[in-house]
């Protein structure tokens, strides 16, 4: 399937100051295939090394950062030849050899000839584990589940993805039922690149909830393989109550949800390793709704989404049946999955980075807000036909902000104080 990052692959190939690339990215999100598949597309050769179990090929990143040492050792291992022009270097799994993390600082200065790509699943674990970081000596992107976009390209309909570039666009109102049905289906499949392409090719849902459910247990596999006995339950905690925190009506993280007493200092570090494997997203709440919404950052107050909204259907146990053949999936769960849609579209499909604000003693709130050139835009996120909003109104007559936005089921509508746009269309924000 089509991933919207081999462009971004591409303009990094023919960059002038290309660095050695680092690709973000949780387990299983395909960025084994994607750089494989890069290569295969725009090299003549390509040489994929995974530093998982292989002790042998981090031995050679020990000695010493030499780089014409260490690809010359490469190529004897491999039986290959390695053109700096048309050969493409992965080293996956980098988590697993500290050195090969360290010595991408020196191909950049060394040998910025080379074309290397790096990935490690759980490389924002290492580093907070002591493993050295090339600030500055690396380009890095991030590779998502798929979005609604690519989910529609997979499924065949590259129609309805271009006319999604303008939520304007007379189109995207005749299509709405196209893009509502899509919608529903793909809140149950999710993002996976392994469970969406089993949906292509079987349709057949028990089998999308039993591939979701697999990847939730390797993803708690992974916790204690990588955390010590105390962390351990913590981790545990934190993750197993998402579902819970995100179908409250006010989906601020609260620590006494999952235990009794329980503080925020005592699960800091557990939120973190979570955060640093990908698995969770987290969106800060702002004191301000002013430029730049970083400055205002409240550190005490946040919600918590899931790596992908087919994992938090799965870990909820949703029935997927009755949401696709009816229209429970916009007036149950309380909203909980169309934010979750929200966003990992715009975490994923858009330049924004999402933040919060809710107003003293929290009499209301804006679901998203997002700095957009020099102005703040507050974002209210409807899951029901129901469009009354409150929230968002009493946050423009405070603030008058010069854009505020509606995402919802409903169609482009311009209320001149405030726009309502399609949900399927968040992408064009």
């Amino acid at each position: 399937m089509e991933r919207s990052l081999m462009t971004s692959l591409c303009d990094w190939m023919a960059g002038k100051r290309r660095k050695p690339l680092i690709l973000w990215g949780a387990r299983q999100v395909g960025k084994t295939w994607l750089m494989k598949e890069f290569g295969k597309r725009y090299y003549q050769d390509t040489v994929y090394i995974s530093f998982y179990n292989n002790k042998r090929l981090a031995d050679v990143f020990e000695q010493d950062y030499d780089a014409k040492r260490i690809i010359e050792a490469i190529e004897i291992i491999y039986h290959t030849r390695i053109d700096p022009e048309n050969t493409l270097m992965i080293f996956d799994e980098i988590q697993s050899a500290p050195k090969v993390v360290e010595s991408l600082k020196y191909f950049c200065e060394e040998a910025p000839e080379y074309h290397i790509i790096a990935a490690g699943s759980l490389l924002g674990v290492a580093l907070h584990e002591g493993v050295s970081f090339p600030v500055g000596k690396v380009n890095e992107l991030r590779l998502y589940p798929l979005n609604y976009r690519e989910f529609l390209a997979a499924l065949g309909e590259e129609k309805l993805v271009q006319y999604l570039d303008d939520h304007k666009d007379p189109k995207v109102k005749d299509f709405a039922n196209e893009y509502r049905e899509y919608l529903k289906l793909y809140m149950c499949i999710g993002g996976m690149p392994e469970v969406v392409s089993a949906y292509i090719e079987n349709r057949d849902l028990n089998e999308v909830r039993d591939l979701q459910n697999s990847i939730v247990s390797q993803c708690e596999g992974d916790f204690g393989k990588h955390v010590g006995p105390t962390e351990l339950p913590r981790i545990k905690m934190v993750w197993q109550s998402i579902p819970v925190q995100l179908s409250k009506e006010n989906k601020k993280f609260f620590f006494g949800q999952m235990k009794k007493g329980a503080r925020q200092k005592d699960f800091e570090t557990a939120i973190q390793w979570l955060s640093d494997a990908g698995l969770i997203y987290k969106v800060n709440k702002v004191t301000k709704p002013a430029v730049p919404l970083r400055s205002y950052v409240d550190l005490s107050a946040f919600k918590i989404f899931m790596l992908d909204i087919g994992l938090l259907g799965a870990m909820s146990e949703l029935d997927m049946n009755s949401i696709i053949e009816g229209n429970e999936i916009f007036v149950e769960f309380k909203g909980a999955l169309t934010e979750q849609f929200v966003l990992q579209q715009l975490i994923s499909d858009t330049s924004y980075t999402p933040y919060y604000y809710s107003g003293d003693k929290s009499t209301y709130e804006t679901d998203f807000l997002i700095q957009k050139g020099k102005g703040i835009v507050p974002i209210e996120v409807k899951a029901e036909t129901n469009l009354r909003s409150k929230s968002l109104k009493v946050f423009c007559e405070k603030f008058s902000p010069a854009e505020a936005i509606r995402l919802s089921v409903s169609d482009y509508i311009d209320q001149e104080w405030m726009k309502n746009i399609p949900l399927w269309a968040t992408n064009s924000l």
